[in-house]
């Protein structure tokens, strides 16, 4: 094949042409220079592949969004029609909305999937174009109970209030722990961990058990030793110089002791332990998708790069902090020694997959030889597969896999088609890369009112792939908003999951999950990424719904989730829920169908206070959001509410307030005038200003209120005013066309 040769396109971005395509130079030298290397694929063949699979299923991928816009369109019209009602299951079936029924019974067949998917546990999220939230979710597999009790709120409803060590606050932390280790390893007796002065680990006809050393309650001069109550959750141990780290597992979940008497902390605890560490983040998902703001080649390169670092094992991060500097890289494995004497090694990091884009984004990072964009999520399965293709050869340090299997998170699914559409795509990459058939697994997100309702049908089109299936709350609201956005004035956020739909929609999720056998069955989000005292008392009601993950913002959320699953036999619960599930999910469906309409809300009022609330509430939220986003390049973050409380913001829950403002503009008649809305963006755009000052003094952020034509608060205005227009409601092209604006500014000063 001919050596690829430079043309000039708008702009300073330069393309390389070769195999049909026009690649955008810093993705083509990252591919020739180090993601291809060692993978024995070609990089001329590489892109001819990506050019031909963009010529036999671009079309394809071009009909499914025809076929969006065209039921939508449907929809809307059927709704003018008849406001203030909701569209019936017989015209849903009749537009093609509703897909037939699968064909019989079936089971999910997917073959090489790794134990991490079938273990109860928690789910990190983290942005792909962050290379230290990269390496620490990665390594969230382990985190210290001791240190995410004393850092966060999770004891008292506050966080440390000196860097200096609290011993009440330390005391309190280890008294929290105990009670934890007496719910999920017993001591026999009733004696409790408090009583503890020492743990010993002795040998009898060959194999160890571990036992508690405790005062004897008849004399006080004497001790006894108590062992586990089930002495089976004892499964390892490890001297070192350092002292003894002592393995337990609960619901398959390990939990680490570890010992050391002569340790600051150590010394204060009762029977010496200086850290308690739990298994957490069982799997990750990296995230090229929701979480990124990545609008051009420069963006994707970055992510790519953070990718292929990760399978390669090869990624480290410098950070410096009070004045100490520290390396951050991949953790490594864990060694113990069994109670029978064999060598036991646990995984070190997180099971991860990458999150791909969704089948609607478009990029100019690659065009074709007559400057079309290309299908994204084309360009996004086959790096993230490459990449990935090191860890299948074992060219890195570690091993993600080790069954062999590349895990492929796809958002923002719509049906069934979409689903099979996907498959087809992944077989190609397969073909093309040099993969088995079905290496590459498929994790659908349930987060779109098409594919919740057509769930059975989604997971059946992908029956010999799919690994997990999860609900997205967040963004399914955006999308329920979205779909009868003509139907009437929606309800304020709040009060829409109090509706019966979202109940119905997060039940028939695991209903159908668990019954064709899907591997893992995830739930969603928690945004409140500062309030863990209150994710701890809220959270634990995903695994009681049978989901055997569900997402956390971050590697301290992980570890405290991590103990829902100790206090949670969810295999336990799925066996209960499966025994006990409908017949028929008829009733399910039809609820889930039900938009939440202010007119069948009690009244159909609303009150102008709260009107107002959440007025502010949504603007202010947006512009927090959007300012970051287009004025930073910042995907996701942790942005202050109206209240200053600290909430996890990402395109999602983006969506959910564009759509939501954009719906009450569509029926000014029952709700608020654009005049109000806009008035309210300028009063809040003050208040983010205030938030975000510090940052205004070091020039990383322009600030909003008065200077109303910048690129940030136009690109927020700009997704209200259009949310209708919006298709599905996504506010990705609004994002992108303004933080490529932005980026130009910023170049020109």
């Amino acid at each position: 094949m001919a050596a690829p040769s430079q043309v000039q396109a708008a702009g300073a971005m330069t393309y390389e042409s070769v195999g049909g395509l026009k690649v955008a130079k810093p993705l083509y030298d990252l591919v020739r220079d180090e993601i291809a290397p060692g993978t024995g694929i070609d990089p001329p063949y590489f892109w001819a592949s990506l050019g031909a699979m963009v010529k036999e299923l671009g079309p394809k991928n071009r009909a499914l969004l025809d076929k969006r816009d065209d039921l939508q369109a449907k929809i809307d019209d059927w709704h003018r029609v008849h406001r203030g009602q909701y569209a019936n299951r017989q015209f849903l079936y009749d537009i093609g909305y509703l897909a037939k029924p699968v064909p019989g019974d079936y089971r999910v067949q997917t073959a090489n999937v790794d134990a991490e998917f079938r273990i109860a546990g928690p789910q990190l999220v983290t942005p792909l174009d962050k290379t230290d939230f990269v390496l620490k979710a990665a390594n969230a597999r382990w985190r210290s109970l001791f240190g995410d009790l004393y850092g966060t709120n999770a004891i008292d409803s506050r966080k440390p209030a000196s860097k200096e060590y609290d011993h009440t606050r330390g005391a309190k932390v280890i008294e929290r722990t105990d009670e934890y280790l007496d719910a999920f390893v017993p001591l026999k007796g009733n004696r409790s961990h408090k009583e503890a002065l020492e743990y010993v680990i002795r040998k009898s006809d060959g194999k160890a058990q571990l036992y508690a050393v405790v005062r004897d309650r008849n004399s006080a001069q004497k001790t006894v030793t108590i062992g586990l109550r089930h002495p089976s959750k004892f499964v390892g141990y490890d001297h070192a110089d350092d002292g003894l780290s002592i393995l337990l597992k609960n619901n398959n979940l390990h939990i680490e002791l570890q010992v050391d008497g002569d340790d600051p902390i150590g010394k204060t605890h009762h029977a010496g332990i200086k850290d308690v560490l739990l298994e957490a983040a069982l799997t990750t998902i990296m995230d090229c998708e929701d979480a990124v703001s990545a609008v051009d080649a420069h963006d994707k390169a970055r992510v790519y790069r953070t990718w292929n670092g990760v399978m390669e094992g090869t990624l480290t991060e410098t950070i410096e902090k009070g004045g100490d500097r520290k390396i951050l890289r991949l953790n490594e494995d864990r060694h113990y020694i069994s109670p029978t004497g064999k060598n036991l090694t646990l995984p070190g990091r997180s099971m991860l997959l990458v999150r791909n884009v969704g089948i609607h984004l478009y990029t100019d990072a690659v065009k074709t030889a007559d400057n079309q964009e290309i299908p994204e999520g084309f360009l996004d399965a086959m790096v993230t597969a490459l990449a990935a293709k090191h860890d299948l050869l074992g060219n890195g340090k570690h091993r993600n896999s080790k069954e062999n299997s590349i895990y492929i998170v796809k958002p923002k699914l719509h049906g069934p088609e979409e689903v099979a559409a996907t498959v087809e795509q992944f077989g190609y990459v397969e073909r093309v890369l040099g993969l088995k058939e079905n290496t590459i697994k498929l994790g659908i997100m349930d987060e779109e009112r098409r594919t919740s309702v057509n769930l059975d049908q989604c997971i059946y089109a992908a029956r010999n792939r799919v690994v997990f299936i999860n609900t997205g709350f967040l963004d399914r609201t955006g999308d329920e908003i979205h779909t009868s956005m003509q139907a009437g004035a929606m309800l304020p956020t709040a009060r829409i999951r109090g509706r019966p739909w979202l109940q119905n929609y997060e039940d028939h999720n695991a209903y159908i999950g668990l019954k064709r056998g899907v591997a893992q069955v995830g739930k969603g989000m928690w945004v409140k990424s500062d309030e863990m005292a209150e994710m701890l008392e809220a959270k634990i009601v995903h695994p009681l719904s049978g989901a055997n993950t569900a997402w956390v913002p971050s590697p301290p959320a992980a570890v405290l989730h991590a103990l829902h699953y100790h206090m949670v036999n969810v295999a336990q619960k799925q066996k209960e829920i499966l025994s006990a599930m409908p017949s028929t999910l008829d009733d399910v469906l039809s609820k889930m169908l039900v938009p939440p309409l202010l007119s069948a809300a009690a009244n159909g009022r609303l009150a102008p206070e709260e009107v107002q609330n959440e007025l502010n509430n949504l603007a202010q939220g947006m512009l927090g959001y959007v300012s970051r986003w287009v004025g930073q390049g910042i995907g996701c973050s942790k942005v202050p509410d109206i209240q200053n409380i600290s909430l996890m913001e990402d395109l999602a829950t983006l969506r959910i307030k564009s759509q939501l403002l954009g719906n009450w503009l569509r029926h000014e008649d029952q709700i608020v005038s654009e005049t109000t809305v806009h008035d309210a963006f300028k009063r809040m755009a003050e208040v983010v200003d205030g938030q975000n000052a510090e940052d205004a003094k070091s020039g990383k952020y322009a600030p909003m209120y008065g200077n109303f034509d910048g690129q940030e608060f136009k690109a927020a205005w700009a997704l209200v005013k259009n949310a209708h227009k919006a298709p599905n409601g996504y506010t990705e092209r609004t994002l992108r066309y303004y933080r490529r604006l932005k980026k130009e500014i910023l170049a020109a000063a």
